[in-house]
């Protein structure tokens, strides 16, 4: 199965997310931002974590109108897997793929540390074979994780599995001190309606063969996903992928 990481200028997490999809078993390749190619190929699209454009104006705004993007949006549209972490999130959610923002960390500050996460919905292709109530352990590293969202749209999201990952303790408990950035309802990871395009702030291509390596056990998800995938998703499957 063929992936793309698509790199920015400010983008410091394309080449590990290189080496843990071909650790996984994904034939990668590298696309540049002002590249217009035809993704049809790719099983995966990653827009990785860094600081595109040197964060100029918000994170994600100016790389969201790179000439890449418009061929993501359609790529995505017909159903293909995007995955965007940390920067990548950011750009996904200033391009609309993805609802909500990402604001400044509650604390004003830098954060970087191990979380721990739990699986909301193992009925994405981004959980797949990951039970619910699992909890993860990722590494964060950002400034702007804050995930910010109306009241609303989070409950349709959370009625629809479309929240995949929440910040909690190390026995799955959204305790005191679990939220590591303030984010609106601890999210840390979320897909869109349809399941195909996610993004979380933590980084599981820095837990992939290093640390505590559950980061494999999302992209080994997003491989069989792949694998699975004939046409455009449905949405957040309860028993699986069709």
């Amino acid at each position: 199965m063929k992936a793309a990481v698509i790199t920015f200028p400010g983008s410091n997490c394309d080449d590990d997310n290189v080496h843990a999809l071909a650790r996984t078993g994904f034939e990668v390749d590298r696309l540049w931002h002002r590249d217009t190619p035809g993704l049809g190929s790719y099983a995966l699209i990653v827009l990785p974590g860094g600081f595109s454009f040197g964060d100029t104006l918000r994170c994600g705004a100016i790389a969201a109108l790179s000439p890449i993007v418009g061929a993501v949006k359609e790529y995505a549209a017909a159903g293909g897997l995007v995955a965007g972490i940390c920067n990548g999130f950011q750009i996904l959610c200033e391009t609309g793929l993805l609802p909500g923002a990402l604001a400044r960390n509650e604390s004003l500050n830098f954060v970087c540390q191990d979380v721990h996460l739990k699986v909301e919905s193992a009925g994405s292709p981004w959980t797949r074979g990951i039970a619910s109530g699992t909890v993860l352990t990722i590494p964060i590293a950002h400034g702007e994780g804050r995930y910010v969202v109306d009241e609303a749209t989070h409950e349709k999201m959370a009625r629809g599995g479309q929240i995949l990952f929440t910040y909690c303790d190390a026995r799955g408990a959204a305790s005191p001190g679990s939220n590591p950035n303030g984010s609106m309802w601890n999210v840390a990871g979320v897909c869109n309606e349809t399941g195909n395009v996610f993004g979380m702030m933590p980084h599981p291509e820095r837990a992939t063969d290093l640390r505590s390596r559950d980061g494999a056990k999302l992209w080994r998800a997003a491989l069989e996903a792949a694998r699975a995938h004939k046409g455009p998703l449905t949405g957040p499957e309860k028993d699986g992928i069709r």
